[in-house]
């Protein structure tokens, strides 16, 4: 598969105290690189921006009311 048309599951965690269930966000690949040098993965609304290691997300930008976690469970998607 090419990696222009990789794309990986990010799992973020419900609100905090909420016990509500997790959101999954399908992220892309970018032409850019972050702090690490890994390629850039971000939504299709630009809304959560992460570098992917392993299945570990950093996050890199995440709206106001996104995860309070820095590091993510990432999948990457068939």
């Amino acid at each position: 598969m090419s990696s222009l048309n990789r794309r990986y599951a990010v799992t973020l965690p419900g609100p905090v105290g909420s016990h509500g269930p997790p959101t999954v966000v399908v992220v892309h690949v970018t032409e850019e690189t972050g702090p690490d040098g890994s390629p850039v993965w971000e939504s299709t609304d630009g809304d959560l921006r992460v570098e992917i290691r392993g299945e570990v997300a950093t996050v890199l930008d995440a709206p106001a009311d996104g995860p309070q976690r820095s590091c993510l469970h990432a999948v990457e998607l068939p």
